[in-house]
């Protein structure tokens, strides 16, 4: 029997790295005085958050910088199987990584900007791929309704491989409405827990997904059930939530969002405040999910602790206001699931229909 596989054991370990974020939040915040030498001052409140907020008089500016991942390294694995280099749909995942962090505190996306590092200018020579690359991060910037500025190309021998590239890019949104930021000071007891569904594993848990794929006999050509290859149904691009975000703010209540990226169902619990996050309800989980679960083995708990298990995007909102995130939701042919609602109690995670509890030492991702 094959060894569980988990997140750790593939080589990502979040007790390592978060402490680096804590501490990198604590130093940056002591740089936060020299806003005043423009008369700006930081939203305080966004340090830890998704996107870093700050005031600028009349509306707030809201900044990402995000990054891919290993996620490009199954599309190379899979342009040597079929031919097809799926660039286009690598483009539409980078963006989406920074544009879904970006909308989380109520910011509408205005300029993204690119940050695509090689081992070797001779990644280049590749014509088709450059041209997936460049036409799928055009349309993902059309998508999440922002315009493409500019990016940085850098060759980084010896430090990226000859045959790789580092994915990244930054964007910078605005909150003209200064009651639409989003940082959780509102929530609540009896808040509901809503979802948008996922299109399959976006761009996180690929470091572990790529392991999986080292053990089975046919590696991404493997079949699932439905009869895919896990390799393509790796690469299914990540949905971009901008525009429908955008929508929601001028007719609903939000009293938080949270992209679910890295830590999986953990990021449930990202608000500063202290609740119970009590999950009675699954929403749909792709093929993929079931396939990784049963073939790693890996556990259900380490599955919702690092993968988004077909929820992408999740909100918290009054009760009265569900109705109409479903329908705006339709209307962005993107479906919406109510999964829970908010507790008084201890500030955890509790993940009923699986026996899944993740308490908040679990997440570090606040200084």
């Amino acid at each position: 029997m094959n060894t569980p596989l988990s997140y750790k054991n593939s080589g990502v370990n979040y007790n390592l790295l978060d402490p680096l974020k804590q501490l990198a939040q604590q130093k940056g915040k002591k740089t936060a005085q020299q806003l005043m030498l423009h008369n700006f001052c930081e939203v305080d409140a966004s340090r830890g958050e998704s996107a870093y907020v700050i005031d600028v008089g009349d509306h707030y500016l809201a900044f990402v910088q995000e990054g891919l991942g290993t996620k490009n390294l199954v599309a190379d694995a899979m342009y040597k199987i079929t031919g097809k280099s799926y660039y286009d749909s690598i483009a539409k995942d980078t963006v989406a990584m920074i544009v879904n962090d970006l909308v989380t505190v109520g910011a509408t996306p205005i300029t993204v900007l690119a940050y695509w590092a090689t081992g070797s200018s001779e990644w280049f020579a590749d014509q088709a791929r450059n041209t997936d690359l460049v036409s799928g991060w055009a349309a993902a910037c059309e998508a999440a309704g922002a315009s493409w500025g500019g990016g940085e190309t850098p060759t980084l021998s010896g430090i990226i491989n000859n045959d790789t590239i580092d994915l990244a890019g930054s964007a910078f949104g605005i909150i003209k409405s200064k009651e639409k930021l989003v940082l959780g000071d509102n929530l609540q007891v009896d808040d509901v827990i809503m979802v948008f569904e996922s299109s399959g594993i976006h761009a996180n848990g690929l470091t572990l997904a790529r392991k999986l794929a080292e053990q089975l006999p046919d590696g991404y050509v493997t079949k699932m059930p439905s009869g895919q290859m896990y390799g393509e149904a790796l690469l299914a691009p990540t949905h971009i939530y901008a525009k429908l975000v955008g929508e929601l703010l001028d007719h609903v209540d939000i009293h938080y969002m949270a992209n679910i990226t890295g830590h999986g169902w953990r990021k449930l619990m990202r608000a500063t405040k202290p609740f119970t996050y009590r999950i009675n309800t699954l929403s749909p989980v792709p093929e993929v999910f079931a396939f990784i679960a049963e073939k790693g083995p890996v556990t259900d708990e380490e599955m919702y602790a690092n993968f988004n298990m077909g929820a992408g995007f999740t909100l918290f909102l009054p009760r009265n206001d569900v109705e109409k995130v479903r329908t705006i939701a339709q209307k962005h042919n993107i479906k919406a699931y109510e999964i829970g609602a908010l507790e008084a109690g201890e500030k955890k995670v509790i993940i009923d229909p699986k026996k899944i509890e993740y308490k908040a030492d679990s997440l570090r991702v606040k200084g």
